[in-house]
């Protein structure tokens, strides 16, 4: 963090004396420019860049001064920049005259020493300007630092929210799995316990390896997915049926990381332990336009509620999986809940298709 204020300002520092430089220069150049409509001798050339060489430096003394009068009061700092601009000004006027008459008038004595001050006001008007230029570069300056922090804040904020409903899931899946694996215990089924135990350990250790706020590629999300339905499997066994339809040219589409099985434990949870017999899942995923489309159904015995409370409340998988899009895409997703034919429930997602190559 220091090293980046220590580059911003050397870079500030930079951004001065270039424009000091280039302004300098261009105020002789447009007075040479000037002069070539009058016959002037070339010595005059001379006396311009003595001139905008003096103005050189005489601005630069006042940057210093206006730094530290930065805090004051606006009273104050309208008093000091008059004050400073008229004596740097008429510092200016003296140096300049006095080049003009030593150089191009052969040593020319003016009559009165007031003489000297001669095109002071004018000059008065081009410190004038410079202090304006000086105060609405460090003003925009800071306005754009101001910026740069508000978004910094809002970014940190936003990374912050997708962490939290990314973690939020690992506590709700982990009781249900944990309790799964109580349940077996008590039981004396041991050794699908530990089949199920093994099983958790590669999900969460998946987990913790991707982080909450990136997306990953759908192949490896399918992937983690796979991982929770072998543990799943070991619960129902033959009841559980899962099938996977994904096109092969949305396998490197992006997507976030483990936002699937929220669902897919959703659809176990009312579809497949409400039947007897057991059921169905399918999965599947396409291109749908410039849109990733993905659709998870099942064969239970659907939704009891309208659907339309449903999307907007929904449960803890729902929810989370709604407001996970949201925070990552705003309003360029779709996240649609409608009942499967000939029986169940489906849940179909779009959001923009972004492949790998592209991040």
């Amino acid at each position: 963090m220091l090293n980046n204020w220590k580059t911003l300002l050397d870079d500030r520092n930079r951004f001065f004396w270039v424009l000091q430089a280039a302004g300098w220069s261009g105020y002789a150049l447009v007075h040479y420019i000037g002069s070539l409509m009058h016959e002037m001798r070339d010595i005059y050339a001379l006396i311009l860049l003595l001139g905008a060489y003096a103005g050189f430096l005489l601005t630069v003394p006042l940057r210093y001064l206006y730094r530290r009068i930065w805090d004051a009061s606006p009273w104050l700092l309208i008093i000091v920049v008059l004050a400073a601009s008229y004596i740097s000004a008429a510092l200016w006027a003296v140096v300049d005259n006095a080049t003009y008459w030593e150089i191009y008038k052969f040593g020319f004595s003016p009559d009165s020493n007031w003489f000297y001050f001669k095109n002071t006001i004018a000059k008065f008007y081009i410190m004038l300007s410079w202090s304006g230029l000086y105060f609405g570069i460090k003003y925009y300056q800071m306005l754009q630092d101001e910026k740069e922090k508000a978004l910094m804040a809002t970014s940190m904020a936003h990374q912050a929210q997708l962490k939290m409903l990314r973690y939020q899931l690992n506590p709700h899946f982990l009781f249900n799995t944990l309790n799964a694996i109580s349940t077996l215990i008590l039981v004396k089924e041991n050794e699908l316990a530990n089949r199920m135990m093994s099983k958790l350990s590669l999900f969460l250790r998946f987990s913790l390896d991707n982080e909450p706020i990136k997306k990953i590629p759908l192949e490896r999300e399918l992937d983690a997915l796979r991982l929770y339905l072998d543990i799943e499997k070991v619960r129902f066994d033959e009841r559980l049926q899962v099938n996977f339809e994904i096109d092969e040219d949305v396998q490197k589409a992006l997507v976030p990381s483990l936002f699937l099985q929220p669902l897919i434990e959703n659809s176990i949870k009312y579809a497949i332990a409400k039947l007897e017999e057991g059921g169905e899942i399918t999965i599947r995923a396409q291109r749908f336009s410039e849109d990733l489309l993905i659709t998870v159904a099942d064969n239970g015995p659907g939704c009891t509620k309208p659907l339309e409370t449903l999307t907007k409340a929904g449960g803890v998988g729902l929810a989370n999986t709604r407001e996970r899009l949201q925070a990552l895409y705003g309003k360029n997703y779709s996240f649609t809940l409608t009942a499967n034919k000939p029986r169940g429930f489906r849940i179909e997602i779009r959001i923009p298709l972004e492949q790998v190559e592209q991040a």
